[in-house]
């Protein structure tokens, strides 16, 4: 087994067909066939399942591509690393975040990366709190923004910022910015929330656990858009960070009111993979989301942590 058998195979994982695939790598089918059927007698096992449509991952082909795929990706990074050590900063930094949070920094940030570094690629990767740690933990991302406190986590964890959440409701429910309500108020309206692994759900629920509330729960929703979607339709309330709605309240289709008694907050950290170093190209990406995160800051929504700096 070699890294060049390991590279086609992910190719066509990806591209779900072999002509894709070979066109990616301006490689004739037929080597790469051989590639695939060598790595296939090495593994034991069909890593893929032909079909007139292309071809799709095994059982077997989706638990190798889970596991070689961040060991390679940090192999291809370090050439880039070692490459780039006499010039400028360059290569591929993948950095995770919730989608609440990606609402609200990756344009921003991206447009950073670009203006200060642009031999960088930026990829921001969403997800759960749960996949994201996994993803962090396998080399598919280089850094992660996960809801804290840090204490909760067994890796090296930097806290950024903390933020009320408010209760946001759709035009016409009454809700004001400058008039408080209770988190038993809020709890009380018709809720839309996350399903439970995301960690908006688990602090909303851990809040009103601590205060003996029962959530009145309509509606699910996983997506961040169909979630203010929903909200917007008239279908419920939701519990969410202000930063991440403003340009809905802004153009009047979200209201929203702060929510007291007790005031109920997000905690923000960046991890980093326990196991390894930062190159230079996610250290300079990591140096320019701190300036973003403190330039977020300004308006007062956010709490800055220096615990750590």
């Amino acid at each position: 087994m070699d890294l060049r058998q390991l590279r086609t195979f992910r190719e066509i994982a990806e591209a779900g067909s072999l002509s894709r695939a070979a066109d990616r790598l301006r490689i004739a089918q037929p080597a790469l066939s051989r590639q695939i059927r060598l790595l296939e007698a090495e593994a034991g096992l069909a890593l893929f399942t032909r079909h007139g449509r292309g071809m799709d991952l095994t059982e077997a082909g989706r638990e190798l591509l889970a596991r070689v795929a961040g060991p390679m990706r940090q192999l291809e990074r370090a050439v880039v690393e070692v490459r780039a050590l006499a010039g400028t900063v360059a290569g591929q930094v993948a950095l995770g975040m919730m989608p609440t949070v990606a609402a609200v920094l990756a344009g921003p940030l991206a447009r950073r990366v670009a203006a200060r570094h642009p031999e960088v690629s930026l990829r921001v990767v969403e997800g759960y709190t749960g996949h994201l740690v996994e993803w962090l933990q396998r080399g598919a991302t280089d850094a992660t923004l996960l809801y804290g406190p840090a204490t909760d986590f067994h890796l090296p964890v930097e806290p950024l910022f903390a933020e009320p959440l408010v209760l946001v409701g759709p035009p016409g429910s009454g809700l004001r910015a400058e008039v408080p309500v209770t988190l038993a108020d809020a709890a009380r309206h018709p809720l839309v929330l996350p399903s439970r692994p995301h960690g908006l759900r688990a602090i909303v629920e851990a809040a009103a656990g601590r205060a003996r509330l029962a959530l009145s729960l309509r509606h699910e929703a996983d997506s961040f858009l169909v979630l203010k979607d929903l909200v917007e339709c008239g279908l419920g309330f939701a519990i969410l960070p202000r930063s991440a709605i403003r340009r809905e309240e802004a153009e009047g289709r979200l209201l929203v009111a702060p929510i007291h008694r007790p005031v109920v907050r997000r905690q923000v950290v960046l991890a980093r993979p326990p196991d390894r170093s930062p190159g230079r190209a996610t250290r300079a990406v990591l140096d320019l989301l701190l300036e973003e995160v403190r330039a977020r800051a300004h308006d007062g929504a956010w709490q800055v942590s220096t615990e750590g700096r």
